[in-house]
């Protein structure tokens, strides 16, 4: 190693102390240029300026240094990809049974259907099981999601074999003139239903298969896996290489500053938006050193090792990749206020190019571009990579050189290095010379001090969102440049640029929430009371309907404030995808009004503190109630409700309704995935009128499928209720203290045609609750009373309710309450109790004997409880109440969510293997007729208005 240095000095022509450093150039100007946004290229612009970048890999002859571009036709970037090269794509996609979604492109909701599958712990057999296998775990957070093996369901020895001898004819005498492109030697290489495929492979094959939402999901999910996620996806059947900026878009990532943890030093932001060094990973030609496991190094503290990166130590890590070259992955290092575990102090983003950059010379001269340095991976520099390199003269990122003593030519390569160490602006110090995997630890800390001492001087940061704009002036596709989508982001600023104050807008704007909405649904709650209460004076009663008549035309001599009506004609739109933009925008849009607002750092994205886990009144808002899609919908539903209430009493001629249309929007929302409130948050009132149409409307929508299971979940604030249901079903409801649901939501998933006959239901209805209040009873005053009647309708409503604890004994006593309530009726749902342990991966759950003390032991709650109930006289056991027997699994340990320490840390596999059997027996029990009997809507509809 030394010796080695020591020629490579000396052939720089000057001693190491004397070497000239030069110093970091800034961007200023580059700044503001990628500031700006880039309007969309044409596509011939495109192609010419794709044409234009790309590099003629060709022999170079001559001592010159002038580097040549092609001619600006498609003629040079054919070059690159000959015509067999095109076919690749093709190839793979027909092997893996993804040729039929290339027109019609494979959707959110087609990933999340129930299927006979989803009740298996199957391997795939075939390739066309890979792509179904991956999202099923990608869709639980399986940390094995990437490992493509599979289980070949024929014996080898009796597999069918062809005979070499006519094999060998089949080659000898090919006969090329029939097809004047083929090369015999690519079908030995393309991959066969018994080679493996190369997980990057499996994952370009889907993107480039789904729509921009289903991309979405599966880079969100893949971020939670801390897996590195795709920024350019190459496509070279097409020769659009498409840098995935709205794909990041729903990726929101928290992190520490240091000094240690407080209020002030907590970010959270979205990874488009937030600014950060970015250091990029190429390979040269050939190189002996891996750079995926050198990225996986770096970024992994002490001696644990993190596989962000896939790298060829893996599972079929070693297999041929026939897509995925020309793929670049992004992942980053983000602090946690810890000294002990932060690597560096600030986050910082890693780029990852897969194959040669000589051959993906595009998105190698945009990594230059957007990155404060970048690595170059090589045993050999000759003259072709010298005169590549050279064309980077001028550049001001800096250049680093990773290179093999034991491999390549030494004396060319120290020969280039000299002419490229004033091209570049570099000297000694950027040449690293890996000597073997016995110096990995020292190499890796030298590596993370480099980029942290590029990262504490003046140097190029950007956000993706600028990223971006670089990737469009190079000619990349952009994926949120489409039409639909921009046009969905301009109405959704239009929206929220009037947002100034979230309590003025609320009060301005959304007019018929707050008190006109809470004394409604106070006098609605008095007239249910009393027409229960059996035989009320009518005096009263007529009191009351008058009240509630003139609050309700109150409510309807408003029209939709200008900001709800620009939110209306958004989901109006006739185009489904410009609608889903919409909503996917005005979530974000609302999100960032609000976030300037103070909030107390989470500790992990559901879980609260251990010192927060005791006995907590949540009766007040830890938090300030943010402003969300939610809001707008439920102003629809009012003035729904409103007219609607009016219609009935006579007031208003049903040919003068003005939104009866309301319903039949809002469940278009619902049925592409997005959650309808069922129970107002504000009020924790059902609006009535308002959800029965919405069922109507599903009714007449689903026409013949109209069975239904209803799947709610329940339980103490922070214990995951939403996190379980979003990963055992793909859902989307919202997560983390604060931004979780107060009242209540629904979300439907289909079943297969397949498999509703076998499961006995057509589609699931998910209903995830807000928390429920622990504590004494009384303390609790209305509240407690809201949130009893909120546990009895949601307990009710359901075949099967999912109750989340965080200790064993901590069932709050809403929940009780609801469980005497509804065994007056008969209506028992099948019951799950799911402790969650929030805070430690190996902490044991509940022994046999805890759980059956859970259950027979008669808490002073339960007593409370049936009091109150007026059942004092026979208190009763929970098992008895729930018809729970603990022997048969109706109590379930969830392990922790985190594998480490937020928020580098990934989802654990436990967490994931144990949702997915606590899943596997929920559909059980659906299939086996152990929960109530499955439902029609119109049943549904009878069941809400009694309850």
């Amino acid at each position: 190693m030394d010796l080695w240095m020591d020629l490579l000095l000396r052939s720089l022509g000057r001693p190491a102390a004397r070497v000239h450093r030069i110093e970091v150039e800034l961007l200023v100007k580059g700044h503001s240029d990628l500031g700006e946004v880039a309007p969309e290229i044409k596509a011939s612009e495109r192609r010419t300026a794709v044409a234009i970048a790309d590099l003629e890999w060709r022999e170079m002859e001559g001592d010159d240094c002038e580097f040549h571009y092609g001619d600006g036709t498609n003629e040079a970037q054919d070059g690159d990809f000959p015509a067999v090269e095109r076919s690749r794509l093709q190839e793979m996609l027909s092997l893996l049974g993804l040729e039929t979604y290339q027109l019609q492109k494979l959707s959110l909701q087609d990933s999340l259907q129930i299927s006979s599958d989803s009740m298996k712990n199957w391997a795939p057999q075939v390739p066309k099981d890979l792509p179904w296998n991956f999202l099923r775990k990608l869709q639980a957070l399986n940390a094995e999601a990437r490992n493509t093996t599979m289980v070949l369901d024929v014996p080898p020895d009796a597999r069918p074999v062809e005979k070499e001898s006519q094999m060998e004819e089949e080659i000898i005498y090919w006969d090329t003139a029939d097809d004047i492109s083929a090369d015999i030697y690519s079908f030995s290489e393309l991959p066969t239903p018994d080679t493996p495929v190369n997980p990057l492979d499996l994952l370009c094959a889907l993107l480039l298969s789904s729509d921009s939402f289903l991309q979405q999901e599966i880079v969100v999910k893949m971020s939670l896996c801390q897996f590195a996620l795709p920024l350019v996806l190459p496509d070279s059947e097409n020769h659009y290489h498409t840098f995935l900026l709205w794909a990041m878009r729903g990726i929101v990532r928290t992190w520490w500053s240091q000094p240690p943890r407080g209020v002030g030093s907590f970010r959270e932001d979205s990874v488009v938006l937030f600014r950060a060094p970015a250091f990029a990973f190429v390979r040269m030609e050939v190189s002996s050193n891996s750079k995926s496991q050198l990225l996986n190094a770096v970024l992994s503290p002490g001696h644990r090792q993190r596989d962000c990166f896939w790298h060829r130590d893996l599972n079929l890590g070693t297999n041929p990749r026939e897509i995925a070259d020309g793929l670049v992955e992004i992942s980053w290092f983000l602090p946690s206020g810890r000294e002990d575990l932060d690597i560096f102090p600030e986050p910082v983003a890693f780029l990852n190019l897969r194959g040669d950059i000589g051959s993906h010379w595009l998105q190698f001269k945009l990594l230059t571009e957007i990155s404060s340095a970048v690595f170059i991976l090589t045993d050999n520099i000759s003259k072709k990579e010298y005169k590549l390199l050279y064309s980077m003269k001028g550049s001001a990122t800096k250049y680093y050189f990773i290179l093999s003593p034991y491999r390549g030519k030494r004396n060319t390569n120290l020969r280039f290095l000299n002419k490229l160490i004033p091209v570049l602006k570099m000297d000694h110090s950027h040449v690293l010379v890996k000597v073997s995997s016995t110096d990995s630890a020292s190499f890796v800390r030298r590596v993370r001090s480099i980029v942290a001492h590029v990262a504490r001087s003046p140097c190029r940061r950007l956000s993706l969102e600028e990223m971006a704009n670089a990737a469009r002036k190079l000619g990349l596709k952009v994926d949120e440049d489409c039409e639909e989508c921009q046009r969905a982001k301009d109405r959704m600023e239009r929206i929220t640029r009037k947002i100034k104050d979230l309590d003025a807008y609320r009060r301005d704007e959304l007019r018929l929430q707050g008190d006109p909405w809470r004394k409604a649904a106070q006098v609605e709650k008095e007239l249910c009371q009393v027409q229960w209460a059996g035989d009320p004076p009518e005096k009263h009663r007529a009191e009351l309907r008058h009240r509630l008549l003139e609050l309700r035309m109150q409510q309807n001599g408003h029209d939709p404030a200008w900001g709800v009506q620009e939110f209306i004609t958004g989901v109006s739109s006739p185009s489904l995808g410009e609608k889903q933009y919409f909503l996917r925008w005005m979530e974000w849009g609302l999100a960032r009004v609000a976030q300037p607002r103070l909030r107390q750092p989470p500790e992990t994205i559901l879980t609260l503190r251990p010192k927060h886990c005791g006995a907590v009144d949540f009766s007040e808002a830890l938090w300030p109630e943010p402003l969300g899609v939610e809001h707008f919908l439920r102003e629809m539903g009012q003035f729904y409700e409103a007219e609607s209430c009016l219609v009935e009493a006579g007031k208003l001629p049903a040919g003068q309704r003005r939104f009866a249309h309301f319903p039949g929007l809002a469940l278009e929302l619902l049925l592409r995935g997005l959650p309808l409130e069922l129970i107002d948050g504000s009020t924790l009132s059902t609006p009535l009128r308002w959800v029965t149409g919405l069922l109507k409307e599903l009714h007449i929508r689903l026409e013949r499928r109209s069975r239904l299971v209803v799947l709610s979940a329940l339980g103490v604030p922070g214990t995951g209720k939403s996190t379980l249901l979003n990963t055992m079903f793909g859902l989307r409801f919202a997560t983390g203290r604060g931004c979780g649901p107060r009242g209540a939501f629904m979300q439907l998933i289909t079943v297969a045609e397949s498999f509703s006959q076998d499961l006995g239901c057509d589609h699931i209805l998910v209903i995830d609750s807000g928390g429920l209040i622990g504590g004494t009873l009384t303390a609790a005053g209305e509240r407690f009373e809201l949130e009893a009647s909120l546990a009895t309708l949601i307990m009710g409503l359901s075949n099967v309710t999912v109750v989340s604890l965080a200790e064993t004994r901590d069932i709050p006593p809403a929940i009780l309450h609801a469980f005497l309530r509804l065994e007056k009726t008969g209506h028992m749902p099948n019951y799950q109790f799911v402790y969650q342990n929030l805070h430690e991966v190996s902490a044991p759950g509940p022994k046999p004997r805890e759980r059956r003390q859970l259950l027979d032991q008669p808490s002073d709650v339960s007593r409370a409880a049936a009091q109150m109930e007026k059942q004092g006289d026979g208190i009763r056991t929970l098992a008895d109440l729930a018809f729970c027997d603990p022997e048969r699994q109706h109590i379930w340990h969830i392990p922790g969510l985190w594998h480490g320490v937020p928020p580098m840390a990934a989802v654990s596999l436990g967490y994931s293997e144990a949702i997915f059997e606590l899943k596997r027996c929920l559909l059980e029990n659906i299939r086996n007729g152990l929960s109530n009997q499955n439902k029609n809507i119109q049943q549904l509809i009878e069941l809400v208005r009694r309850l």
